[in-house]
């Protein structure tokens, strides 16, 4: 399999949110991408610019961060002539990487746009670099930036930053620094293409966890009453665990529990809820071993409910 590290440079409506198409709010101007063998090499690279069709000026901060003006871009193609060259480049078999959980939706998005969203067929698994550094030299919690992390591993720096041919090399050079234990451990999982039926919910097993994506519910209470949403299989063996401490909520916005397996000892569960389609959600289920360290923030988080229940 080969890696395709790709990065995006996008536009956004010059005149204000108010004004942008809610269809699009980035529309793609620039896609550049490197090819790696599982060495870990470069062995082709990519780029186009792109030619706007939704926004025609661009928008003055992307102007200075890139430095290119709509006379650069109508130079360009269009957007999905540039997308089918590129997914045709990428090859047969491939595996997304990029700088952020950003470029990896923006691109799905914009070929949804332009009725070519088939051209990536779901679930879309893809290496995120930025998380991937966070694991192997700073905090898991952290985010930093391209160039930061660039600095700390004292890559040259020859090209900008900003333009998305050069970032892509960035990034794969700060990719063949992670060690493969993380990248095999911690891949990612993007749900833009969410499953609109029950027979297309996602069960997919990572070694460090599995991740279940849920079809849509009118509501997170309709979803956490789902019994394949509830669950709590062990990851390792797939069998049912026990619950220890039952899916609970602090903010609304994530639920939590613990589970025990006789086999494989105590199951951290996490609830993400995404929208859907107008007024639904969807759940982001994960399920992985749980450290002492995961025990305890579960547990701080489940006393902090309870304490501000009792005010």
């Amino acid at each position: 399999m080969d890696y395709v590290v790709f990065d995006l440079e996008w536009n956004q409506c010059p005149d204000g949110r108010q004004n942008s198409n809610q269809r699009l709010p980035f529309e793609i101007i620039e896609i550049g991408a490197v090819r790696m063998n599982e060495q870990l090499q470069v062995t082709d690279s990519f780029h186009r610019l792109i030619r706007p069709q939704v926004y025609k000026w661009i928008h003055n901060s992307i102007h200075d961060v890139t430095h290119m003006d709509i006379k650069d871009l109508q130079e360009g193609v269009i957007f999905p002539a540039a997308a089918r060259d590129f997914i045709s480049w990428c090859g047969k078999e491939y595996r997304f990487c990029t700088w952020g959980d950003q470029d990896v939706m923006e691109l799905q998005r914009n070929m949804k746009y332009y009725g070519i969203l088939r051209l990536i067929p779901p679930p879309v698994v893809y290496l995120d670099v930025q998380k991937l550094f966070a694991y192997c030299y700073d905090n898991p919690e952290n985010r930093r930036s391209l160039e930061y992390a660039t600095d700390f591993l004292k890559i040259e720096k020859q090209e900008d930053f900003h333009r998305a041919l050069n970032d892509a090399h960035f990034t794969a050079r700060v990719l063949s620094h992670i060690e493969t234990r993380y990248t095999h451990q911690y891949p990612s999982l993007d749900t833009f293409q969410h499953p609109l039926d029950k027979t297309d919910e996602y069960h997919i097993s990572f070694p460090a966890c599995t991740k279940y994506v849920s079809r849509e519910f009118s509501s997170k209470e309709k979803a956490m009453k789902d019994r394949e949403v509830s669950s709590t299989r062990c990851p390792y063996c797939r069998k049912n665990a026990r619950r220890t401490l039952r899916w609970f909520t602090p903010n609304g916005k994530v639920y939590y529990s613990v589970s025990n397996c006789p086999e494989h000892g105590d199951i951290a569960g996490s609830i993400r809820f995404r929208k859907g389609e107008g007024e639904t959600v969807f759940a982001e289920k994960t399920l992985g071993n749980a450290t002492e360290k995961d025990l305890d923030i579960i547990r701080s988080k489940r006393d902090q409910k309870r304490m501000n229940k009792e005010k």
